[in-house]
Parts: C-alpha cells; structure tokens; sequence
C-alpha cells in the first residue's frame, strides 16, 4: 500500500534522467511486495508484514510484544468489518497504557498471530529473499551506498520525516552533508517507533567496510489511529470477507496510505525528488 507513493517518485526520477558517474549506479526497486499493492493490502499473499520480515541470522521469528497479546482481540478480531465502538475502545487503551507504549507495542512486529497485524512471518519471504540474493550476487564491490525507502502514514499530512535505519557516521555529521533533519531515535521522535525486521536490516550481506547508509523517507497522511483502524478492517475484510478491491474496507486503507489530494500528491513528489538529488550529490560528487 505504500509503494504508490514511492512509485511515483521513482517515476518522476526516471523522467529527469539525470546523468551518474561512469563508477556509480541508480538502483530503482520499484516493488517487493506486488500482491499487496494489486489487492489493496499492506501485507503480502501469506499476510507477512515485509519490514518486518528481515529478520538478521542471529535473530528468532518468535514472539510479540507483550502488551500486543493483551490486544489481540482488539487489533484482530475474528469477524468481518463492523461498528464495535473501535474509536471507544482505542481512547482506553492509550489512557490506560500511554500512546507511546501503544504505538510501540502494536507496530513494532510480532511473530505469534499470523493472521494479525504487523505479523513478520515465519520464513524469509520470495520478495526480500530474492532481493538480498541479487544484492549479494551484483554489489560485491561496492565502496559507498544510500538507501532510501519511502514509506506513508506516519505524521500530520505531508510532513516529511527521514528516519536514519543504519549508519557508519553520526547522524549529526550524514545530516549536515545532505542538509536535512535526520531522526536516529524513532521511539522517542513522536512519530515513529522502532522495529523487527525492517528494511534496514537487508543489507548486512553487502561487502565489508561498505559505507551503508539507509533512511526511511515518511510521509504524513492522516492520524494514527484512523491509520491503525483501516488496517484493523482491511485486514478482518480479507480473513473474514471475500476480499473485493471495493469493499469500503479496501477504499480506505488506500486513502489513508495514498490519499487523493492532488496538493498531496504534489508535495510527497516534490519532497521525494529533492531528498533523492541530495543523496545523489553526496554519493557521486
């Protein structure tokens, strides 16, 4: 569902055609999870989260925060989409635990409920693993890499957050070289929260000595719990309905991740590109 907005920034990219070194190299991914963008989910064909699906070796697919299984019945309830008070029962649950004890408790990956949300999976999936294989087999010379993975949802609508995943230097000094506000401490950001699995995490098999940079491009678009309630009925339409594309469900869960505002649309292309320019002046010159 997020990759709308990041398809739309690799295509505005691709149309400046913008020359690179002869020892550089644009790498455009334009989608690993293809099923979830065809039907309207955040997930993939097996219902696995894939920024949270890149679990590093040492690491176990095992488990969930504690605080998600106290809320399991009330982030995936077993029936179709229906009025149950959600709104009611959300405002309890940020009283009683605090909203940042929340956030972190349901988003950060969980590894117990497969048909829940944010579930990691069981496995490496086709999309990631295909994707380190070929990372593995074609950047084994590399000396300096950025990546940047666009995501929407978190924040006031259009505000832009760059969340700094993996770095080599301070993110006071990457932040200066790009000339943007870099966020190292999502949980504590008031906007993000850390996470299992994430992208980040992918490019461990890259050669040693790499200078690695990755950074989570976020977009704003509506407040988080009208994010987290279209996730919770889109995810109950598909268990327990017969997954249509237009179900209100899947309307919008699209809305909330890639709205139709054109003013929107605009800004989230306008912001993608220059951060990409910055990028590319720091990698190439």
């Amino acid at each position: 569902m997020e990759g709308f907005a990041g398809s739309a920034i690799q295509l505005a990219l691709l149309e400046q055609r913008r020359s690179i070194p002869s020892d550089g190299a644009i790498l455009v991914v334009h989608a690993l999870n293809p099923y979830g963008m065809a039907w309207l989910r955040r997930v993939n064909e097996n219902n696995v989260d894939l920024n949270r699906n890149f679990i590093k070796s040492d690491e176990q697919r095992t488990g969930s925060p504690a605080l998600y299984g106290k809320l399991d019945r009330f982030l995936n309830p077993r029936t179709p989409p229906s009025a149950d008070y959600f709104y009611v029962k959300a405002a309890y649950y940020a009283l009683r635990y605090g909203l940042r004890n929340l956030r972190q408790a349901i988003a950060m990956g969980q590894y117990e409920f497969p048909m829940g949300l944010f579930f990691g999976g069981n496995q490496l999936e086709m999309g990631p693993s295909l994707y380190q294989s070929w990372l593995a087999e074609n950047l084994t010379s590399l000396k300096r890499a950025f990546a940047i993975d666009v995501h929407t949802g978190l924040g006031k609508s259009g505000q832009e957050s760059l969340f700094l995943r993996g770095d080599l230097i301070r993110t006071d000094v990457l932040a200066d070289r790009l000339g943007v506000e870099l966020i190292s401490d999502a949980a504590n950001s008031g906007v993000g929260y850390d996470i299992r699995g994430g992208y980040a995490d992918c490019f461990d098999a890259l050669p040693h000595g790499t200078e690695m940079h990755v950074v989570t491009q976020e977009f704003g678009t509506y407040p988080p719990v009208r994010v987290l309630h279209a996730l919770r009925e889109e995810n109950r339409w598909h268990h327990y309905g017969d997954w249509t594309t237009l179900h209100p469900a899947k309307q919008r869960l699209k809305e909330v991740f890639a709205p139709k505002s054109h003013n929107w649309r605009e800004a989230v292309i306008a912001k993608g590109l220059t951060f990409t320019q910055a990028v590319s002046k720091y990698i190439f010159e």
